[in-house]
């Protein structure tokens, strides 16, 4: 299925600097579970990285193995720059629907809510298809539906429980208690693992 936002369409909000999505730093919900992982071995893929805060967090706390992914030449190559002891192999300028992998645990940040509804369920399947058996996705999700057409795309627990429970044994999918200020009382924070 064609995504509507290609790389030109995000290389032109990273030139214009419109990237309302970018908090600046890693999310604290993300950021609480990356701590409680005591086994750094585990081979991580962050899709839709951008500017990649949460790879810089973990790889700094001793993660070696977590892989980067975004569309966009620009935040991949800034990341690079101001992390310079991050593998360069480990960075992937590519659609995340045609890259290749198997990885123990693929972390969600705004990149589901940026994608067209219409492909949900392909990144369902994808996500699925790069996770090794009993493999995590693990993330936040806008608990809140948008006043505008996005991206960010909006939904609701119902609605992401009706994606993912075909693929996944959701192990959990609750509102967020440690959102930042600013979207506080709109995420949903999961964990869902491949049956």
């Amino acid at each position: 299925m064609e995504n509507p936002f290609d790389e030109t369409y995000w290389t032109n909000r990273y030139n214009e600097n419109h990237i309302g999505w970018d908090i600046g730093f890693i999310s604290t919900p993300i950021k609480q579970y990356l701590d409680q992982i005591s086994e750094k071995s585990k081979t991580i893929l962050i899709p839709g990285a951008g500017n990649a805060y949460e790879a810089a967090y973990a790889f700094e706390k001793g993660f070696k193995n977590i892989h980067i992914l975004d569309f966009s030449r620009i935040p991949i190559e800034k990341f690079l720059k101001e992390n310079p002891e991050f593998p360069v192999s480990q960075a992937h300028v590519e659609d995340f629907f045609s890259h290749e992998g198997e990885y123990d645990l693929i972390l969600e940040q705004t990149f589901f809510c940026a994608l067209h509804p219409k492909l949900r369920q392909e990144y369902i399947q994808k996500a699925d298809s790069l996770l090794k058996t009993g493999g995590k996705m693990v993330g936040v999700l806008f608990n809140h539906y948008f006043q505008f057409d996005g991206p960010p795309f909006g939904g609701d627990r119902a609605s992401y429980l009706h994606y993912f429970e075909k693929t996944f044994e959701i192990i959990t999918m609750q509102p967020c208690h440690n959102s930042i200020p600013d979207r506080a009382g709109m995420e949903l924070f999961f964990i869902a693992r491949k049956k």
